[in-house]
C-alpha cells in the first residue's frame, strides 16, 4: 500500500509542477521519475539505468514515426493539402457532422495502426476541419483520440489484445468479434463528450498561409490523400501477412509486405508522397518545411522519451504485486481484471503494457472468478482492454501526443482527454458486464 500512496504523492507532484509553476513536461515527468525511485527505495543504478532504457526504448520504437508523422502533417498544413482534404469531408458529411467523420476515421485507422501513429498523421487535417467547419479544435481532437482508442485496446491486430488473448488462451476470432462490439459504445460516449462538453475549451492555432500565396497551388484531393492512406495500408497488409492463415505465403511477397508495413518505413514513404504534394518541386520551400517539422518533432520526442523513463522507473517498483492484491478480492466478475489494468494504466502510462501485464496477473484468476470457459475468457482480455484506457494522462505518451499536436496547453489536455478516457473506460466495463451476465 505504501507504494501506490508514494506513486499517488509523485503524480500529483507532475501534474502540480506543469499545472501551476508551468515547468516543461519533459523536466516534470524526468523529476517526477527521480522522485519515484528514490521514495520507492531503488538502487541508484537501477533507477539511473531505467530512466535511460526507458527513454531510449520509447523512442526506439516511436521516435522516427513521431519525427516522419510530423512531417507529412507540416507538408499537409503548409501546402493546402489539409484543407483540400477538409473541404471534400465536410462537402460530403456536413459541418455538423464532422466531429462524427473524425471518431469513425479513427476507428478504423487505429485497428491495423497505433493510435500514436494515427493521430499524428491526421492532426494536420483535424485542425484544417476545426477551422473550415468553426469547431473547437479540442472537440474533434478528442473526438479523433478517441476513435483511435477504442479499437486500440479491444481488437486485434493490434499488439494489446493479441497479446493478452495469447496469454489467457483465449479465442483471437471471439476476442475480435466482441472486441468490435464493445468498443462501439465506447467510441459513442467519448464522442458525445467531445461534442457536447469539449465545446467550451477554446484552443487558439494558426494554418500555415504558404498554399494561399500566388506561388504555390494545393495539391489535388488524391495527391493529399496519399501520404495518409498509404501508411495506414502498408500496416495493415503487414498485420493480414502474418496472421496464422498466411494469406500471402511465407515468401517474397510476405518479406515485401511486412518490410513496408513496419510503422517507420511506412510512414517514411507517406514521407517521400508528401513531396509530391509541392508542385515545381520548389526546394527551398520544402527544406524550410521540413526543417519546421523537424523542430516540432524534436519536443514531442523528448516528452514522449521522458514518459517512457517515468514508466519504465514505475516498472521497477512492486507495483505489480500490490495490483496483484485486487485478486483477493472476491465476487467481482470482470471489475477485478479492470482494476488490476487500469491501475497499471494509470500508474506507468502504456496501454499496451498494462494489457500484457494485466493479462499475466489474471490469466491464474480466469477459474477463481468463473471466466475459464471460451466467452468468459475473450470477455477477461476485453475486461483488461478497457482497464488499459484508464486513464491516459501525464505519463502516458499518446497524451502528450494529442496534447501537442492539438496545441493544448495541459490543463485543458487533462479536461477533454484524460476525461474522456476515463468515460470510455467505464462504458467498456459497463458494457462488458452486460456481455458477462448474457453470456458465461
Amino acid at each position: 500500500m505504501g507504494i501506490f500512496i508514494w506513486l499517488l504523492v509523485v503524480v500529483v507532484l507532475i501534474v502540480w509542477l506543469t499545472v501551476r509553476l508551468k515547468l516543461h513536461p519533459f523536466l516534470a515527468l524526468l523529476f517526477g521519475a527521480i522522485a519515484m525511485g528514490f521514495l520507492a527505495q531503488l538502487e541508484v543504478a537501477i533507477l539511473v539505468g531505467s530512466l535511460a532504457e526507458g527513454f531510449g526504448g520509447t523512442l526506439r520504437s516511436i521516435g522516427i514515426v513521431i519525427a516522419a508523422g510530423t512531417i507529412i502533417g507540416e507538408y499537409l498544413d503548409r501546402s493546402g493539402g489539409a484543407r483540400v482534404l477538409a473541404n471534400k469531408i465536410l462537402d460530403t458529411v456536413g459541418e455538423k457532422n464532422s466531429p462524427l467523420s473524425m471518431s469513425l476515421t479513427g476507428y478504423i485507422v487505429s485497428i491495423p495502426v497505433f493510435c500514436d501513429s494515427g493521430f499524428i498523421v491526421l492532426s494536420a487535417l483535424n485542425k484544417a476541419i476545426a477551422k473550415r467547419a468553426k469547431i473547437s479544435l479540442a472537440v474533434l481532437a478528442v473526438a479523433l483520440a478517441s476513435g483511435l482508442y477504442a479499437t486500440h485496446v479491444f481488437v486485434p491486430p493490434t499488439p494489446g489484445p493479441l497479446a493478452a488473448a495469447a496469454t489467457l488462451g483465449a479465442d483471437i476470432g471471439w476476442v475480435l468479434i466482441l472486441g468490435l462490439i464493445v468498443s462501439v459504445p465506447v467510441m459513442i460516449a467519448a464522442l458525445v463528450w467531445a461534442t457536447r462538453f469539449c465545446k467550451n475549451y477554446e484552443i487558439d492555432f494558426e494554418l500555415s498561409d504558404a498554399a494561399e500565396s500566388k506561388k504555390i497551388n494545393p495539391p489535388s484531393f488524391t495527391i493529399a490523400l496519399t501520404p495518409i492512406l498509404s501508411p495506414i495500408l502498408l500496416i495493415a497488409l503487414k498485420s493480414i501477412a502474418e496472421l496464422p492463415a498466411a494469406p500471402f505465403g511465407e515468401g517474397f511477397l510476405f518479406s515485401t509486405f511486412v518490410f513496408f508495413g513496419d510503422p517507420i518505413i511506412a510512414l517514411l514513404t507517406g514521407v517521400i508522397l508528401a513531396f509530391f504534394m509541392v508542385k515545381g518541386g520548389r526546394k527551398k520551400i520544402q527544406n524550410q518545411w521540413l526543417e519546421e517539422a523537424l523542430k516540432k518533432a524534436g519536443i514531442i520526442i523528448l516528452i514522449t522519451g521522458a514518459g517512457g523513463a517515468f514508466g519504465a522507473v514505475l516498472r521497477e517498483t512492486d507495483l505489480g504485486d500490490f495490483a496483484a492484491q485486487f485478486a483477493e478480492i472476491g465476487g467481482l466478475g470482470v471489475l477485478i481484471p479492470f482494476l488490476i489494468a487500469a491501475f497499471l494504466k494509470s500508474a506507468q502510462g502504456s496501454s499496451t503494457v498494462a494489457i500484457i501485464t494485466a493479462a499475466a496477473i489474471t490469466a491464474p484468476l480466469l477459474e477463481p472468478l468463473g471466466f475459464d470457459s471460451t466467452l468468459g475468457t475473450a470477455l477477461v482480455v476485453l475486461a483488461i482492454g478497457a482497464g488499459s484506457l484508464t486513464v491516459s494522462h501525464v505519463n502516458d505518451s499518446y497524451f502528450w501526443v494529442v496534447a501537442k499536436f492539438s496545441e493544448m496547453d495541459t490543463p485543458t489536455a487533462l479536461k477533454t482527454h484524460t476525461v474522456a478516457t476515463l468515460i470510455m473506460g467505464i462504458t467498456g466495463l459497463i458494457t462488458i458486464q452486460i456481455l458477462a451476465w448474457i453470456l458465461v
